[in-house]
């Protein structure tokens, strides 16, 4: 099979549509928005035509309504929720910073290398840290993959993961442009980690957490689920030797939770969950 230009599409399609926006004037976190609403509707279109596990396809019991609940929790009130609360805690925190004097280039590249360094250790440290992967848990305790699986967070995981990877950077003073640049890059590439598509990256798998890299992720057996932490980017696995490379033809035996589960609740409600990754 050839190597598919899915990722790469995404990320440079991505700066490719920045680039115009901000040439136009026109709101960027719309166009980054935007675009990778378009890359994820690419992305389902895959699904349908040629999908990685034709079982994945079909939704185990309450799978559904984990899935969606999940979604609009994080995306209607998590995450509006922080993008209102963490310019407050700067003006709290750090009531001095000004803006960052530097090339909007250059902060758009620090700021993707250290959204994507905070969000790797956010997420080695939810597999390592017991209370952390009681969080965690809810991610994982789905046992197919598909595109929908990249809003099943914990919303306390997701709030973490957010406030690590943003919050210096609003201490710093990065400028808005700056951050939309980084997630225009970044931002089009997580909305298809997750995919049921059968599509083979190549080169890119040591690059990018495509669907195939992250597949093994969340394997069932911990020695192949401990790997490919990195958020859009693989670049801080292969630094620290959490990289595993996806072989062309395997995949895990099974998809889910592993043994340090402890207990949690998988194949519960959305709520049951929900509280038995935070209060149990």
């Amino acid at each position: 099979m050839k190597t598919h230009p899915l990722y790469p599409a995404a990320a440079f399609g991505g700066l490719a549509a920045w680039a115009l926006g901000y040439a136009a004037a026109w709101p960027l976190e719309a166009v980054v928005l935007g675009w990778s609403l378009a890359m994820l509707a690419w992305g389902i279109w895959l699904e349908r035509r040629q999908p990685f596990d034709p079982d994945w396809q079909r939704a185990r019991p309450g799978e559904a309504c984990t899935d969606r609940c999940s979604a609009l929790v994080l995306l209607g009130v998590v995450d509006p929720l922080l993008k209102a609360a963490l310019p407050l805690a700067v003006l709290a925190l750090w009531p001095a910073s000004g803006a960052w004097q530097a090339p909007l280039a250059l902060q758009a590249v620090l700021a993707l290398l250290w959204m994507e360094l905070a969000k790797y250790a956010s997420h080695r440290l939810h597999h390592e840290w017991p209370l952390l992967w009681r969080l965690h848990a809810l991610h994982h305790s789905s046992e197919r993959l598909y595109w929908l699986n990249n809003f099943r967070f914990h919303p306390l995981n997701y709030a973490l993961n957010q406030t690590l990877a943003l919050l210096p950077l609003l201490m710093l003073g990065v400028a808005p442009e700056a951050l939309s640049l980084a997630l225009a890059f970044s931002q089009p590439v997580l909305v298809l980690q997750h995919l049921n598509a059968d599509v083979r990256s190549g080169f890119w798998n040591r690059v990018f957490s495509t669907n195939e890299a992250h597949r093994w992720h969340h394997s069932a057996r911990p020695e192949e689920a401990n790997a490919n932490y990195g958020a859009a980017l693989l670049i801080w696995d292969q630094l620290f030797g959490t990289y595993r490379w996806p072989v062309p033809g395997e995949r895990p035996a099974r998809i889910g939770l592993f043994g340090n589960g402890g207990g949690y609740p998988a194949r519960a409600s959305y709520l049951k969950q929900l509280l038995g990754g935070c209060c149990a």
